[in-house]
């Protein structure tokens, strides 16, 4: 159906049936959300109305309403699955470092004194558990089983984390650092192909263990998030809708990171509000109720498989005998301001190592990084024993409220048992024990100050959450202890007199240190109503909301005042992904053709004609440009716009018309035109692309003022909208120039963002 013998000429439309890989985005582009959600709102009429054609077609409706909630199940079961595989695996090997269980070595050191028959004093010295200088020496007293357990314990630690960077860098280079900004952004509509495939799900899932058994200032909560994202992305595979359709996709990924939460924590609650307030973009209602679905399914999953753990449903569980009181709130407060100080003091520190990271040859040796940073950590960690314990039985130690039958030298005080009922004891001298204790955890608290802001950000799976938590508890037993102390001799002090008189148990130091937990991880991450359902959760301490509520509010505050960016937000700045952050609010006086390209002496905006250009002339604007898209126009005199056209799209449509049509040649004409223009006789065969046409593209005139442009872009995830004059297309403005633009408003380098 070329030139005829007639002198007529032959429109084809080779996309009157959807063509493979049109519509789809390639890789570090943002999705159209508009034409996603109108596609499956296109998607959803037509199966309605099929299904009251025939029996099968109502089936296929109810399957394809119910497949949800069918896929919210399987993310809760495989993501609560791997959590419970890593939260076993990391207990056994952050044991291997410092000894083996003898009756079988796959026990970690509770499970294999659990197992124990045998009578015993203390509940961590069991016969079949033995460190490596009883196993290699036959005793473990002296200063040789000293330095021999001390050297076992650093060179498992470079192992554990030598491997987990090797594995990293060979296998799953995306499989590295907490994962949460990055998920952040793909939550905005940026796509970054394999950041949730299969292979970074395999390698994080394994070096995640490796890194936190390690020894390293990290935690596992944030890359759980990550893991479960990868859950959810593959297993949308299962399903046409959630393939197919990159913004339905991204609902799932919410309900994917509130049960990685939700894992984490054993918080489903949480975990939903987190999703809600910190990573997610577009959150709708039945996304609400899918997501606490699948953090239950998660966390239930969890506890099957690891019911004797640290995973069980609440974490840290704390049994605090005596209500807080008003007068405390001050405390409260004090730590809330140091949370929020700690908080942007790290982020600050945290990203200008991590820029150096990158633009000096350091960035080129990840596993030299790793291995100096693990060494000095390992080496530091041991003679203390609040560093050389996990990071989770730390808190969980600094969070307990001590009782008669404690033996933790954080409840050695001067026994009076005289006006002792129950388990209430009254607040008591500090003994020996707890002066020590004091110092340990003091010099505990500046090491992980500063290894942290080295630890995070490197070529491993790593998570703040613990480590930032590990930091406020520190600090909160100090000064918990600090305040009992003070009550204890002074409680005639008019700050004490009315409500702590000498012998009653007022001062609980574990709850400072859950506040000082809560105000550092706010002051890092700005959470605040999240956070506090996440540590009420946590603990089981519903009494205790006001008070972490207080220190909450005050961390982010205080922090706010510092920096204005949470941590999460500072390393996607840092790595110049295209988030435009919903809660900040644009106040600057601009207007679109102050933000719109072209500028003045810039080259012209480069369009399509709609009925003018052969392939030849739009193959060679591909080639030439590297434009996600291009405006189409009536003709270039005119510049009256017609629409919108993606390059992805033209590249694909005319690859298969060359490919599958015959007279197809370059010079054909293309045209987005219903009918077929007039064309010379003899004139080869047409090709008619309306069908890939974007009619509808979103235009503002060029005396919008910014501050609604803006807002078009966050509430509709606009990749790009063009800008016109009376009618007449005069520019483009896309989602990397309303960032630059406010960027550079924020005296910041609008070069950093790198990614449209």
């Amino acid at each position: 159906n070329g030139g005829g013998m007639n002198g007529t000429s032959t429109m084809m439309d080779f996309l009157e049936e959807p063509l493979p890989g049109v519509g789809t985005y390639e890789d570090f582009n943002t999705i159209d959300w508009v034409r996603e959600k109108s596609r499956d709102r296109d998607r959803h009429r037509e199966i309605t109305s099929r299904s009251k054609e025939s029996t099968w077609a109502l089936i296929h409706s109810v399957s394809d309403a119910f497949s949800g909630w069918l896929l919210m199940l399987f993310i809760g079961l495989l993501a609560g699955s791997l959590a419970g595989l890593i939260d076993i695996s990391a207990h056994w090997m952050t044991d291997l470092k410092e000894g083996v269980c003898l009756a079988g070595f796959w026990f970690n050191h509770e499970h294999c004194c659990w197992k124990s028959n045998t009578t015993f004093t203390d509940r961590d010295k069991c016969p079949e558990w033995k460190s490596w200088s009883q196993l290699i020496l036959g005793h473990g007293e002296g200063a040789f089983a000293y330095i021999l357990n001390y050297f076992m314990y650093v060179i498992w630690a470079l192992l554990f984390s030598l491997l987990a960077v090797l594995l990293v860098k060979g296998f799953a280079p995306y499989a590295c650092g907490s994962g949460i900004p990055e998920i952040k952004t793909i939550l905005s509509g940026f796509i970054i192909r394999g950041y949730l495939g299969k292979w970074t799900l395999i390698i994080k899932t394994i070096t995640l263990v490796l890194a936190v058994s390690s020894g390293l200032s990290l935690g596992k909560e944030g890359p759980l998030v990550h893991v479960a994202c990868c859950c959810g992305n593959i297993l949308c595979h299962l399903f046409t809708k959630y393939r197919k359709n990159e913004a339905k996709r991204r609902e799932v990924l919410s309900a994917a990171a509130a049960a990685g939460v939700s894992v984490a924590f054993g918080a489903p609650i949480g975990g939903v509000l987190f999703s809600l307030e910190e990573v997610s973009y577009y959150f709708p209602l039945k996304t609400l109720w899918r997501s606490f679905f699948a953090a239950l399914v998660a966390a239930f999953t969890l506890r099957s498989i690891n019911p004797f753990g640290n995973s069980r449903l609440v974490l840290f569980y704390v049994e605090f005998h005596m209500p807080w009181h008003l007068l405390e709130l001050v405390p409260f407060i004090l730590l809330g301001i140091f949370g929020g100080l700690w908080g942007a003091f790290f982020i600050r520190s945290n990203i200008a190592w991590c820029r150096r990271r990158k633009t000096t040859k350091l960035g080129k040796y990840p596993v030299l990084e790793v291995f100096v940073v693990t060494a000095i950590t390992a080496v530091l960690a041991f003679p203390n024993e609040y560093t050389r314990m996990s990071t989770s039985e730390l808190i969980s130690e600094l969070f307990n409220d001590c009782g008669i039958l404690d033996s933790s030298k954080l409840c050695e005080y001067v026994n009076d048992f005289n006006s002792t009922k129950g388990d209430d004891l009254p607040d008591r001298a500090a003994g020996p024990g707890v002066y020590t204790a004091m110092w340990q955890l003091a010099l505990a608290l500046i090491m992980k100050v500063f290894i942290t802001i080295f630890t995070f950000g490197m070529k491993v799976p790593s998570g703040l959450f613990i480590p930032s938590m590990a930091v406020g508890a520190i600090a909160g037993r100090l000064l918990g202890v600090a305040v009992e102390q003070l009550a204890y001799y002074h409680h005639d002090w008019a700050i004490f007199s009315g409500w702590c008189s000498q012998g009653a148990d007022c001062i609980t130091p574990g709850l400072y240190a859950m506040v000082g937990a809560a105000a550092c991880l706010g002051g890092v991450t700005r959470m605040t109503v999240s956070l506090v359902v996440i540590m009420f959760e946590l603990t089981g301490g519903l009494e205790y909301i006001v008070p972490l509520m207080a220190a909450a509010m005050t961390s982010k505050w205080v922090a706010d005042a510092i920096g204005r960016e949470g941590i999460y937000d500072a390393h996607i700045r840092l790595n110049g992904y295209p988030f435009l952050e919903a809660k900040e609010e644009f106040s600057h006086k601009t207007l679109a053709m102050d933000v719109m390209r072209p500028r003045r002496n810039d080259p012209p905006l480069t369009v399509i004609t709609q009925d003018s250009m052969t392939v030849e002339d739009v193959e060679t604007i591909i080639n030439e440009t590297t434009y996600s898209g291009y405006p189409v126009v009536v003709s270039r005199e005119s510049q009256r716009l017609v629409g919108f056209v993606l390059r992805r799209d033209l590249i694909i449509s005319i690859e298969n018309a060359r490919k599958k049509q015959d007279g197809i040649v370059s010079t054909s004409v293309i045209y987005f035109t219903d009918h077929s223009p007039p064309l010379p006789p003899n004139s080869p065969s047409m090709l008619k692309l309306r069908s890939i046409l974007d009619l509808s593209p979103f235009t503002v005139t060029d005396q919008t003022p910014m501050e609604i442009v803006v807002d078009i872009f966050r509430k509709l995830g606009l990749r790009q909208c063009l800008v016109t004059h009376n009618g007449k297309l005069l520019g483009i403005i896309t989602k990397k120039d309303v960032l630059k633009h406010i960027a550079q408003l924020a005296n910041q380098d609008p070069d950093s963002i790198l990614f449209n």
